[in-house]
C-alpha cells in the first residue's frame, strides 16, 4: 500500500512492515495460492489452544472461592506458562519481531516496533524470572516469587495475529471485482471466414474478422453490426435495465449479451483496446490509488514508541547510577514496567473493538462495511455522487399511467395492449404484462403477430387490429389520429417516461407510460443527507431529458447525463481533485470504476456483484437511506475510536512516569511490572467498555 515499493515476490513492505499486496492489472493470470493464509491460520490456531490455558492459569487466583489458588501460583503452574507461552511468543510471534527488529534497523518506526517492544519485554522479563530468581530482588519489593507476564505476552500474540488474519481476508477479496469483469468476456468466439465458421479462442480474433452471435450469447469484442436485427442487453455495462435494438450500422460491446435475434459483427477493437477491458483497468488504478486514511494510532506511533524505549532507557539509567542496592536489579526491573504499562494492548485494541463493535451494528441495519478504512471517510464524507438506475429508482421497467382517448376506457386498452405484447420478449412488455396481471385481467395470445424491430408490434386480438409502438412507427402503418398521441407522448417523455402509443383498427386509441419509478424512500434519504451537510449530484448514462426530470424533481442541482464507465470515474476523479471527501452510490458494472475511485464506494445489494466487490460499504436492502445510517455510523465510530485512543495513552500518561519511579524520592513508592499489567488491564477493559457503547448508538 506504500506508493513506490514493489516486488517481484510475495513479502514484507519494508516502510509499514505489512505484507505486500498484489497488483491488480495481474489479477488473473495469477495462480491462485493460499500459503499465506495457511501459515497464518495455522499460527492463529495453535496460538489459540496454547494461550487459553496460560490465560486461565495466571488469572484463577484472582476468582473469589476457587480453592486451588496456591496451586495455580505455584511452580509447578509458572512452569506450564513457561512451556506453554514460548512457543506462542518464539514461534507464532516470530514475523511480529522479525518486522519489528527491520523498522529499527531501517529507522522506520511502526505499529510492528511497539508490538515486538511489547511483547518482547513481557515474555522475556518473565523468562528471566522464571530461569534466574536469584538475579533480581525477591519479589520486586513483595514478599513470594517474581510476578510473570506470559500471558500478557500470549494473549497481545494472538490478538494481533487475529488482526493479521482478519485483514488478509479482506485482501484476497480486493481482486474480485477485477475478476467478475473478466469474467464477462467469453473465452471463444464463432469467427466467420472464407472457409466457413470456425469457434476460435477469444486471443485469436484480430481487428478486421466477422463473428456470429447467436441468440443468448455473449458479445466477445467490440465493433459493429453488418447482418441482422436484435436486442441486445447492455445493463452489465450502463445499468439501464431496457434492451438496445441495434440493427446495420449500430455499434456493439464486448460483453454485452445477444438477447433475440443473431448478429453478424465486425470486429473494430480486440484485447486491452476494447471497452470492458479499459473498465478493468480503470478499476485497477482506482484500487492502487486509495485515498490515504491515517489512523490516530498511526500519527502518535511515531512518537511514541521512541518515546517509551528513550524513557525505559533513561530508567534503568538512573536507577543504575543512583539507586540503592541492588541497583541493577532494581533498574532493569523499574525499566522493564516502563516497557509493560506501554504495551499496545489498549492500543491495540482501541480502533479494533470500535470496528467490531460498530461493523455489527450497521450489519443489524442493513449497512455491510467491508473494511475499516472506510470508517473515517464515512465520517468526512462531505459529496455523494449517485447512480439514477437501480440506486435513487427501482431499476426496472413498471407501467405508471395509461392515457385513453375518446372512446376507449383504461381497462380494455391495458388488456388489449398485454394480450398483445404477450407475444414480445421486450423489458417493456413484461411490464405491460405485470401490470395487466396485477389487475386481474384476462390476458390471451395474438394471431397474426408481427414484431418491427425498434419500431413496434402489431397483431389481431379478438378480432382487432391492435398497433403499439413509437409516433414514427404509427405514421408509417398510416394510423390515424396520431397528432394528439404525439403530443402526449413528448409531455410524458419530459417526464422521464417512454410513451407506448396504441392503436385499434388503424385508429389512435390512447398510449402506456411506462418508467422507472423513484424509490419512495429517495426524497427522504436525500433530505436527511442535505441534513448531515452533504452535497448529492447525479451521474447517469441516461438521456439528458430523463436526467433533467429526475434530477429537478428530487431537489438535486448538480448531474451529468448520458455519462459512460469512463465518464463516471472521471467525475468521481474530478469531485476529488476539489478537496471533497467523495462517496460513490451504485449498483451497475458500469459503476464499478467510479465505485473504486471514489473516496467511499457505496454499493446497493440489489445491484450487480461487481459493484458490490469495489465497494468498501454494501447497503443490503438498497434502500439510500441506509448511507445516512452509515455515515452517522462511521462519525459515531471515529468519536469512539478518539475516546479509546485517549483512553490507551491517559494510562500511559499517567503510568510510565510512575513506572519509571518519579514517586520513589517523595513516597518511597515503586510501581512493580505486576501493577504495571494491572494498569495496563484496566485500560483495556475501559476501551472495551466504551467500544460497546456503540451497540447502543442511534443511527
Amino acid at each position: 500500500m506504500c506508493p513506490g515499493i514493489e516486488s517481484d515476490a510475495p513479502g514484507d513492505c519494508p516502510q509499514c512492515g505489512m505484507a505486500l499486496e498484489l497488483n491488480p492489472r495481474s489479477i488473473g493470470n495469477e495462480e491462485d495460492s493460499d500459503v499465506e493464509i495457511q501459515s497464518i491460520t495455522r499460527r492463529l490456531l495453535l496460538s489459540v489452544v496454547l494461550t487459553i490455558p496460560v490465560f486461565v492459569l495466571a488469572m484463577s487466583h484472582m476468582i473469589p472461592g476457587w480453592g486451588h489458588g496456591a496451586w495455580v501460583s505455584g511452580e509447578i503452574a509458572r512452569w506450564i506458562q513457561f512451556l506453554l507461552s514460548t512457543p506462542v511468543v518464539l514461534w507464532a510471534g516470530w514475523p511480529f519481531f522479525q518486522r519489528g527488529w527491520r523498522s529499527l534497523r531501517q529507522r522506520r518506526l511502526n505499529m510492528f516496533t511497539l508490538v515486538s517492544l511489547g511483547v518482547g519485554a513481557a515474555y522475556f522479563f518473565s523468562a528471566a524470572a522464571m530461569l534466574f530468581p536469584h538475579f533480581f530482588p525477591k519479589g520486586s519489593g513483595h514478599h513470594g516469587p517474581l510476578d510473570l507476564y506470559f500471558e500478557a505476552a500470549a494473549v497481545i500474540t494472538v490478538l494481533v495475529l487475529l488482526g493479521q488474519y482478519l485483514e488478509l481476508r479482506a485482501r484476497r477479496q480486493t481482486g474480485s471485482a477485477i475478476r467478475s469483469l473478466i469474467a464477462l468476456t467469453p473465452k471463444t468466439a464463432r469467427r466467420i471466414s472464407i472457409n466457413g465458421e470456425e469457434e476460435v479462442s477469444i486471443d485469436l480474433i484480430r481487428v478486421g474478422d466477422l463473428l456470429r452471435i447467436r441468440p443468448g450469447e455473449k458479445i466477445p469484442v467490440d465493433g459493429k453490426v453488418t447482418e441482422g436485427r436484435s436486442a441486445v442487453n447492455e445493463s452489465m455495462l450502463t445499468g439501464e435495465a431496457v434492451p438496445v435494438e441495434k440493427s446495420v450500422g449500430d455499434k456493439v460491446t464486448g460483453g454485452t449479451i445477444n438477447a433475440t435475434g443473431g448478429l453478424v459483427m465486425l470486429a473494430e477493437r480486440v484485447g486491452a483496446a476494447t471497452t470492458l477491458s479499459r473498465i478493468v483497468e480503470l478499476v485497477a488504478e482506482a484500487q492502487q490509488t486509495r485515498a490515504p486514511i491515517e489512523s490516530l494510532t498511526d500519527k502518535v506511533v511515531s512518537w511514541f514508541v521512541p518515546a517509551v524505549v528513550t524513557i525505559s532507557l533513561l530508567t534503568f539509567s538512573i536507577w543504575l547510577t543512583w539507586g540503592p542496592e541492588p541497583a541493577l536489579a532494581l533498574a532493569l526491573t523499574n525499566a522493564v514496567a516502563v516497557l509493560i504499562i506501554a504495551c499496545p494492548c489498549a492500543l491495540g485494541l482501541a480502533t479494533p473493538m470500535s470496528v467490531i463493535v460498530g461493523v455489527g451494528r450497521g450489519a443489524l441495519n442493513g449497512v455491510l462495511i467491508r473494511h475499516a478504512g472506510a470508517i473515517e471517510n464515512l465520517a468526512k464524507l462531505n459529496l455523494l455522487a449517485i447512480d439514477k438506475t437501480g440506486t435513487l429508482t427501482e431499476g426496472k421497467p413498471t407501467l405508471t399511467e395509461i392515457f385513453a382517448l375518446p372512446g376507449h376506457d383504461e381497462s380494455s386498452l391495458l388488456r388489449l395492449a398485454a394480450s398483445l405484447e404477450s407475444g414480445s420478449e421486450h423489458p417493456l412488455a413484461a411490464a405491460v404484462i405485470s401490470a395487466a396481471t396485477a389487475r386481474g385481467l384476462t390476458v390471451t395470445a395474438p394471431s397474426d403477430f408481427q414484431s418491427h424491430t425498434g419500431a413496434g408490434i402489431e397483431g389481431f386480438i379478438e378480432g382487432r387490429r391492435i398497433h403499439i409502438g413509437s409516433s414514427a412507427f404509427f405514421e408509417s402503418m398510416g394510423i390515424q389520429g396520431v397528432t394528439e398521441l404525439r403530443e402526449k407522448a413528448e409531455t410524458f417523455q419530459s417526464r422521464g417516461a417512454t410513451f407506448l402509443l396504441m392503436a385499434v383498427d388503424g385508429f389512435a386509441a390512447g398510449g402506456l407510460a411506462v418508467s422507472d419509478r423513484i424509490k419512495k424512500s429517495t426524497p427522504q434519504a436525500l433530505e436527511e443527507l442535505r441534513a448531515l451537510g452533504v452535497t448529492v449530484v447525479m451521474l447517469t448514462g441516461d438521456s439528458v431529458r430523463t436526467a433533467d426530470f429526475i434530477a429537478k424533481s428530487l431537489g438535486i442541482v448538480d448531474f451529468r447525463a448520458e455519462v459512460t464507465p469512463s465518464g463516471k470515474f472521471d467525475a468521481v476523479k474530478s469531485y476529488k481533485s476539489r478537496n471533497c471527501v467523495v462517496g460513490m452510490a451504485g449498483d451497475g458494472i458500469n459503476d464499478a470504476p467510479a465505485l473504486a475511485a471514489a473516496d467511499i464506494g457505496i454499493a446497493m445489494g440489489n445491484g450487480t456483484d461487481i459493484a458490490m466487490e469495489s465497494s468498501a460499504v454494501t447497503l443490503v436492502k438498497g434502500d439510500l437511506r441506509g448511507i445516512v445510517r452509515a455515515i452517522k455510523l462511521g462519525r459515531a465510530m471515529m468519536r469512539n475510536i478518539r475516546q479509546n485512543l485517549l483512553f490507551a495513552f491517559l494510562y500511559n500518561a499517567l503510568g510510565i512516569p510512575i513506572a519509571a519511579g518519579i514517586l520513589y524520592p517523595f513516597f518511597g513508592i515503586l510501581l512493580s511490572p505486576m501493577i504495571a499489567g494491572a494498569a495496563m488491564s484496566l485500560s483495556s477493559v475501559s476501551v472495551v467498555a466504551n467500544a460497546l457503547r456503540l451497540r447502543r448508538v442511534n443511527i
